[in-house]
């Protein structure tokens, strides 16, 4: 398939507008119009990857986490970053990331670990604003219905787990069709007065185009009156981490024993158990102690994620335990969902986890 297809795709399950301001997610190297036969799947991308995408014949290798974070200056070698990029371009191999867009869906990474441990009924522990949009259009009333179900078709007035939802007020427009135009209503030269109904309703910003597009070929003006305002609404499905309920309260001990065990941790750095037992767990694949305060304030009782600090495990005040599981072991399944994803929307396209396991932390034991 076109390179294009998958991108896309990926792209739908996690618009590259979801990404942090530091990430660069999306196509890092590659055409979109190439022809890709095969994907390799990881959650970085080293040398090793590269050398195992050119044996199995994949030309295509998504990762979670980007091997270009910054800008190159210069491409010879030298570092690892370098070599890397330089052997996908000489073997023709486009490489794409899907990191903290992945990261940020109610479906993602959070999601998985979730899965993992048999969290229920998890949500978005710290959602994002500023993904939303408000459109604010005028139509007159014969033509208002119509132009609401093109809105709703595009993806607009959806809020939670209601879709077509909008505002809509009666009123009364005015316009003075000048030389060269042609009006729907009224006559040139001469003040018209319409009976509108005022049309509000939201979109995701991402959507900006299509429902735009939606609205002009619905509409029956000539010229359509509508104004975009940018709102700081949070969209709850959408944000850094997850926390949600275990089946069962459990001990602190016991507690830790099933996350080692299903997280696959090697070993766990952890603030000391708590005389009271575990329920509500919140959690964040890779480094998530930027989420201490939110997890605390949702009342959970264990802190699941990586990357912290010495001082920061101070932080915790004994309000929750803070178990810390290692960057690659708390995102290591995010291959597995990729793969799920992509052979369920694509079952005849060939996709492969790596054999390789790519963390880069050692533990003496």
């Amino acid at each position: 398939m076109k390179l294009a297809v998958i991108t896309n795709y990926l792209e739908s399950l996690a618009p590259l507008n979801y990404q942090e301001d530091y990430d660069n997610s999306g196509l890092i190297v590659g055409h979109p119009n190439d022809e890709i036969q095969a994907a390799l799947v990881a959650l970085d991308c080293t040398e090793q990857l590269v050398d195992e995408a050119i044996a199995q014949n994949c030309n295509l290798i998504i990762t979670h986490h980007p091997i270009v974070f910054k800008g190159l200056k210069k491409l010879n070698g030298k570092t690892y970053v370098e070599r890397v990029v330089l052997k996908a371009i000489r073997h023709n191999i486009a490489l794409y990331a899907i990191h903290t867009n992945l990261d940020h869906m109610a479906n993602g990474v959070n999601a998985r670990i979730c899965k993992q441990l048999g969290i229920q009924q998890a949500k978005i522990l710290s959602p994002k604003g500023n993904l939303l949009k408000k459109l604010v259009t005028f139509c007159p009333e014969a033509q208002a219905g119509q132009v609401r179900e093109a809105l709703f078709a595009a993806g607009a007035g959806h809020i939670g787990n209601y879709s077509e939802c909008s505002f809509n007020g009666a009123g009364t427009g005015t316009f003075k069709a000048g030389e060269g135009s042609d009006p729907f209503v009224g006559e040139k030269g001469r003040q018209h007065h319409e009976a509108e109904i005022r049309i509000e309703t939201v979109f995701k910003a991402q959507d900006e185009r299509k429902v735009l597009l939606a609205l002009l070929e619905s509409h029956p003006y000539e010229e359509v009156a509508y104004d975009i305002y940018p709102i700081a609404n949070k969209l709850e499905t959408v944000g850094a981490g997850m926390v949600g309920w275990l089946p069962q309260e459990m001990e602190g001990q016991d507690f830790l024993a099933l996350v080692k065990d299903r997280m696959q941790a090697k070993v766990i750095r952890h603030t000391a158990l708590l005389p009271k037992k575990i329920k509500k767990v919140a959690v964040c694949g890779g480094s998530g102690s930027f989420l201490l305060k939110e997890a605390i304030a949702a009342g959970a009782d264990a802190f699941i994620t990586a990357d912290f600090k010495y001082h920061e495990f101070f932080d915790a005040e004994q309000h929750l335990v803070i178990a810390d599981i290692g960057h690659y072991e708390s995102e290591q399944f995010t291959s597995n969902l990729l793969i799920e994803n992509i052979q369920e929307k694509f079952p005849n396209f060939a996709i492969r986890l790596t054999e390789h396991n790519t963390n880069p932390i050692n533990y003496f034991i």
